[in-house]
C-alpha cells in the first residue's frame, strides 16, 4: 500500500499537527483529516517536509509556550 510509489497518496494531519501520507480515497483512520495536498508518494513527503517544521505535538509546543509565559524573567 504505502510502498507503491507510483500510487496517488494525499498528506493528513491530526489534532496534534503531525503528518503522514495516505492512499488517496481510502478511509482515513479516526482522528486524521486531509490537508489538502494530494500527489505522488514524493510529491506529498517532499510536501511534508518543506511544511512540518516543528516535529513536536501541538500539546507539547503549547505547553512549553505556557511554561514560558509563566516563568520569571531572567535579569
Amino acid at each position: 500500500m504505502f510502498d507503491d510509489e507510483s500510487g496517488v497518496f494525499a498528506v493528513v494531519l491530526n489534532d496534534e499537527q503531525q503528518y503522514s501520507i495516505w492512499p488517496d480515497g481510502r478511509e482515513l483512520p479516526l482522528g486524521w483529516r486531509c490537508e489538502g495536498t494530494v500527489g505522488t508518494k514524493a510529491e506529498c513527503l517532499a510536501h511534508i517536509e518543506q511544511v512540518w517544521t516543528d516535529m513536536r505535538p501541538r500539546s507539547l509546543r503549547e505547553w512549553l509556550a505556557g511554561q514560558a509565559q509563566s516563568s520569571p524573567s531572567n535579569p
